[in-house]
């Protein structure tokens, strides 16, 4: 199961690795035009807005569609031998789901599950999110290595191989949303109860919604819960109730009461992604190995930075969140304490986009703003906090974390006797058994990763009388050859040849 969920999270890694300058661009865009997010009094004309307004958008061009990119990534990095068809698969569930599973639809399908400003409502208009995305993927995935060399009838001979598997995706994509057309309400309503009861808890309250909030995400999962305490789901809208000046004891538009501390449910966010992000993505760095830290630290620093200015933690979570899911456990219990904390001693902040620096210079001149010096302090105590939890468990569990991969730092100075990658290619085969005994070719910084379906078949003095560096079997059917650098050149040659 781990080892799944670790190539699941590989796959996941290209459309993470643009997020980053996508949050830099709207937090230096909030910065220009703080009018976008409804700041009071802001401009909403001139150079400055107009600016600010255009990196606004463009870097939610890529945030606001990253279930997308993960459709098509999932899809193309879970396939068998990383064919684009995979990734068009999982586009096409992806389309296929969102579609049959928005509101327009499911109202028309079955009126009863989506009246008008029920909670179902709000369930199928947050369809489009991460967690389906990541699904279509799967589903695109598993019918591209299950049917990719399907052959049909001589009448239907068109649709043979690669060209099926568009059609049976897009065929399981309607029985998966005939599911979910249950499923996911009920799961999201059930989330709503739990927030209502949440609300109940005060302070302690404020926690488990904040751990809960970072470990939904992963699942797309965590709008039930925002609804419930941002906006006006059930009659408690803390952001809402913050940008309309409103402090507790006010009236909101809609004529209920502020019985609650405005910017509670908000507050404990912002010394989390401001700072917390930073000290997590500074113990990732250091527990690199010391030949990928360059490249980690260009991620994890620029992830960094972009919860810090805008808070966007995404490229800082999805980078960890599946390739090392206990960490991330342990990283949504520390952002649910350092919530509780901060709203205890009385902080208060709020945001329009989510919890950076942007929203809390803005939202510091409101009513509701209250301590907001303490982020200082409680910055520090997060950042080292966070780099002292990060620090001891990476190492202490072995947590296969950005820079922490299996090769080992030697594997990338390996230089082969000869460049004759055919003939490698082909020695290596032979030694694994032959095409059929591969069920999976995959390849990384330095080794040709293959799962083979008889383990006795499996040569391994053939291997390495190819010239092969090494050879690793983490278990049974999972085999390792180590090439070094150029193992692409190889892996291209093996691939020609399945």
């Amino acid at each position: 199961m781990l080892r799944q969920l670790q190539k699941l999270g590989k796959a996941m890694q290209l459309p993470v690795a643009v997020l980053p300058i996508c949050g830099i661009l709207m937090g230096l865009g909030y910065a220009l035009a703080p009018g976008v997010m409804g700041v009071p009094d802001a401009p909403t004309s001139g150079v400055a807005y107009l600016v600010g307004f255009f990196l606004i958008k463009a870097g939610g061009a890529i945030i606001d569609n990253m279930p997308i990119l993960f459709a098509v990534s999932v899809g193309v990095g879970l396939s068998q031998d990383g064919d684009g068809v995979g990734g068009m698969a999982g586009l096409v569930s992806w389309l296929m789901m969102t579609g049959l599973l928005s509101p327009a639809v499911v109202v028309n399908i079955a009126p009863s599950m989506c009246v008008a400003g029920s909670v179902n409502e709000v369930a199928f208009s947050k369809i489009a999110n991460p967690f389906i995305g990541i699904l279509a993927g799967v589903i695109g995935a598993i019918c591209y290595n299950k049917f990719k060399n399907t052959k049909l009838p001589d009448f239907l001979s068109f649709f043979s191989g690669k060209r099926c598997v568009a059609i049976i995706t897009g065929i399981v994509s309607i029985l998966v949303s005939a599911v979910m057309l249950f499923v996911w309400p009920a799961v999201f309503s059930a989330l709503v109860s739990l927030g209502n009861g949440i609300l109940k808890l005060d302070v302690v309250g404020v926690g488990i919604y904040t751990f809960l909030n970072r470990l939904l995400i992963s699942f797309g999962l965590h709008h039930a819960l925002n609804n419930v305490f941002w906006f006006d789901t059930i009659g408690i809208g803390d952001l809402t109730a913050y940008w309309a000046g409103l402090t507790e004891g006010g009236v909101m538009a809609n004529g209920n009461t502020v019985n609650w501390s405005v910017g509670m449910y908000m507050s404990g966010f912002f010394p989390c992604m401001m700072f917390g992000v930073l000290g997590g993505a500074l113990a990732i760095v250091k527990n690199a190995k010391p030949n990928k830290r360059k490249v980690t630290m260009g991620i994890m620093l620029s992830a960094a930075l972009s919860a810090f200015m805008c808070g966007v933690t995404e490229p800082f979570e999805f980078a960890f969140m599946f390739l090392a899911f206990p960490l991330y456990i342990a990283y949504a219990l520390l952002c649910g304490i350092f919530a509780s904390i901060t709203v205890a001693l009385g902080f208060r902040a709020g945001f329009c986009f989510s919890a950076g620096a942007t929203d809390l210079v803005f939202s510091s001149f409101l009513p509701a703003a209250n301590k907001t010096w303490l982020i200082i302090p409680l910055g520090i105590a997060a950042f080292v906090v966070f780099f002292l939890v990060f620090n001891f468990a990476i190492p202490k569990w072995d947590l296969k974390t950005p820079g922490r991969e299996d090769d080992q730092e030697g594997e990338t100075k390996i230089e082969l006797a000869n460049d004759d990658f055919t003939a490698m290619a082909q020695i290596i085969l032979e030694g694994l058994g032959g095409k059929e005994n591969l069920a999976s070719l995959d390849y990384c910084i330095t080794r040709v990763r293959t799962e083979v379906k008889d383990p006795l078949l499996v040569n391994e003095g053939k291997i390495k009388s190819s010239g092969a560096a090494g050879i690793f079997r983490p278990n049974k059917t999972i085999v390792q050859v180590v090439i070094g650098p150029k193992v692409q050149f190889v892996y291209d040659e093996i691939k020609k040849m399945v």
